[in-house]
């Protein structure tokens, strides 16, 4: 918790109105040196001179004060990783508005703020209600703006600009999303190549091979979603589609996705089942979703992000991840997403009738919901 910053507060406030120490002091009635004493923290002003102060810099007493409640960031993933179990277990509205009650008391602690925006965004749909999902996401996106404005964290103002960007785009708002985001996109130089070598060059071999492991991870996965996305948009020309699945299968095959990132080969899975289906061959369709219920149903749980014997430095950088290694939502909806997916989606609606499908989607049910139903039983 941080302390109580009105010092702050009155230096700032009395710049901007451009005043002087023995201005603010003349219009509060005290002398210049009780001002400079105010601004430089040897002293408070008098409760009774609060109100005027406030009126004068027209904020809140609250504002002038500079009282800022600030969580640690362990406790924000403590907070995150049971919010989301709520969310798996509570009614959809009690858990929103203990989100929003917690975002209301710590209004200025802005990396809680942005994972706040973040839980609501990924349990958005836990309502069952489009409308409601939209109103959340709406939410989640003021959320998201405050801290593109008001922090002074450059990585967290560019998350929560990525975040709102997102937030515009699920909402139906392509106008805004290339308004945030057009002009954002420019070839950079990766950090991990200097750094790994300045870390070779001084003998720190390990260090040199951590960073580049990170680096390799960040980018394949980065890699494997804009594959998955373009996917999405190439259903116009077959001949393309079929192209990119089987290079980002074998990109994902190449590097061991199914055991080290299930959840990016899922994705995978369904846009190109999606495609296959829109473009009428139910019999690539079908082998992918089988594909993919073999992946559900595997043994890779609890879910949690790793490494394995390739990437085998990178474990303790993901603890440096503000969740840790833990997932953004809970695992229990997780797994109901995974088989909603498939058996909730009308993307397969064709498929329906097929004996094929009809055995996907009862496998589904069995690994997704049979396992909620066991762990309710005990």
């Amino acid at each position: 918790m941080k302390e109580i910053n009105i010092a702050r507060t009155i230096v700032k406030k009395r710049r901007e109105k451009g005043m002087t120490q023995e201005d603010l002091a003349k219009y509060i009635g005290v002398s210049k040196a009780s001002v400079s004493k105010w601004e430089t923290g040897q002293s408070y002003p008098d409760i009774t001179f609060l109100p005027q102060l406030a009126t004068l810099f027209n904020i809140s007493i609250d504002e002038l004060m500079g009282y800022e409640p600030q969580m640690s960031r362990e406790d924000i993933r403590k907070l995150y990783l049971k919010l989301s179990a709520d969310f798996a277990s509570k009614p959809f509205e009690e858990v929103l508005d203990a989100c929003r009650e917690i975002a209301r008391k710590y209004y200025s602690c802005f990396p809680l703020l942005f994972q706040i925006g973040s839980l609501l965004v990924n349990n958005s749909t836990v309502s069952g209600d489009r409308e409601k999902t939209l109103d959340v996401v709406a939410e989640a996106r003021e959320l998201f703006v405050r801290v593109k404005t008001e922090s002074e964290d450059p990585q967290l103002v560019h998350q929560a600009l990525h975040m709102e960007a997102f937030c515009a785009l699920v909402t139906g708002n392509p106008g805004e999303v290339i308004d945030l985001l057009e002009g954002t996109c420019r070839k950079n130089i990766p950090a991990e190549t200097l750094l790994a070598s300045a870390y070779h060059m001084a003998g720190k071999l390990k260090e040199a091979k951590t960073i580049l492991q990170s680096g390799i991870y960040q980018h394949l996965v980065s890699l494997i979603d804009a594959l998955s996305d373009y996917l999405m948009i190439c259903a116009d020309d077959p001949e393309n589609f079929d192209r990119t699945f089987r290079r980002a299968g074998s990109v994902a095959e190449a590097f061991e996705l199914k055991n080290l990132h299930p959840a990016m080969l899922m994705k995978l899975y369904i846009i190109a089942a999606q495609g296959y289906t829109a473009l009428g061959d139910k019999e690539a369709a079908l082998g992918i979703l089988e594909k993919y219920t073999e992946l559900v149903a595997g043994d890779f749980y609890p879910l949690k992000l790793k490494g394995d014997e390739y990437f085998n430095l990178i474990d303790d950088w993901f603890e440096e991840f503000d969740l840790g290694s833990a997932p953004p939502r809970n695992e229990r909806i997780i797994r109901r997403s995974m088989a909603d997916q498939v058996i909730n989606n009308p993307a397969f609606a064709a498929l329906a009738g097929e004996n094929r499908f009809m055995s996907v989607a009862e496998r589904l049910k069995n690994a997704c919901y049979g396992q909620e139903a066991s762990e309710g039983s005990k």
